[in-house]
């Protein structure tokens, strides 16, 4: 009778150790993450963590200053670009990978309020006259040298003509994170934001808004790209694989980005 109990026991034990192992292969990964893709990372992160074991530490921020802290040996692993632009440059300055790109998403442009009837359809508030009653003070946007999305709203104000007359209203932020935080606390009257910051399952989040017409600035590819301090990460080599996966793709586009 003694057997069976034995053998039980091993059993548990040899399954405890294979836990144990499995535990312990997983890794962590430092990702810069674009400041417009702050919620979706967010639900991927964890998602992540949930089917593969491996945790990814986020941090949130403008493309062109990730830039410059990866160029000066930031502890990145992974990043994930707002456009397509600098992880090619990095790659180019041997800063990067070589041959790990991939677009991960690609990003839209919307004028947004929180005044639920402030923004058209059409985005002809910023038309209006000062003395209109839909008129505005201030218009928040990313810092065009930092962000690709604030390089995206100034080609928007460019083709539409109206540079001469937002130009004094316009307020920067380092990140679209930042623009959009302006309108947030209401410290802008309307900002040019990711969708996927007002956005979910295709519905306006609250107040009012226009997505952008995509024909009125260049495609916001997003680039994914795996750094130096990643190539030997095994939780960094997996989050790039992981980005494709029909999961976190579906998280993806829950925020409006297409792929």
């Amino acid at each position: 009778m003694r057997l069976p109990f034995l053998r039980f026991f091993w059993l548990v034990i040899i399954s405890s150790g294979a836990v144990v192992c499995a535990t312990a292969k997983a890794e962590e990964v430092t990702v810069a993450v674009a400041a417009n893709f702050t919620a979706p990372m967010q639900k991927i992160a964890q998602a992540f963590e949930q089917d593969t074991g491996h945790k990814a530490l986020l941090a949130f921020g403008a493309t062109g200053k990730f830039y410059a802290q990866i160029k000066n040996g930031a502890p990145f692993s992974v990043l994930l670009s707002a456009d397509d632009e600098t992880p090619a440059r990095l790659e180019k300055e041997g800063v990067a990978v070589a041959g790990t790109r991939f677009t991960y998403a690609i990003g839209r442009l919307a004028l947004w309020s929180k005044n639920a009837s402030l923004v058209d359809d059409k985005g002809q508030v910023l038309l209006s006259n000062t003395a209109a009653k839909n008129s505005f003070k201030k218009l928040a946007i990313a810092d065009p040298k930092l962000a690709p999305y604030g390089a995206a709203a100034m080609e928007v104000i460019e083709r539409m003509g109206v540079i001469a007359k937002v130009r004094p209203k316009l307020v920067q932020g380092d990140s679209i994170g930042q623009a959009f935080q302006f309108v947030m606390t209401e410290n802008a009257e309307l900002g040019f934001v990711a969708l996927s910051q007002i956005s979910i399952d295709g519905r306006i989040s609250q107040g009012s808004a226009w997505v952008v017409p995509q024909n009125l600035y260049t495609p916001l590819k997003q680039d994914a790209v795996l750094l130096p301090l990643g190539k030997d990460n095994a939780a960094a080599l997996a989050l790039m694989k992981y980005m494709r996966t029909d999961r976190a793709q579906t998280i993806i586009r829950t925020y409006g980005y297409t792929l």
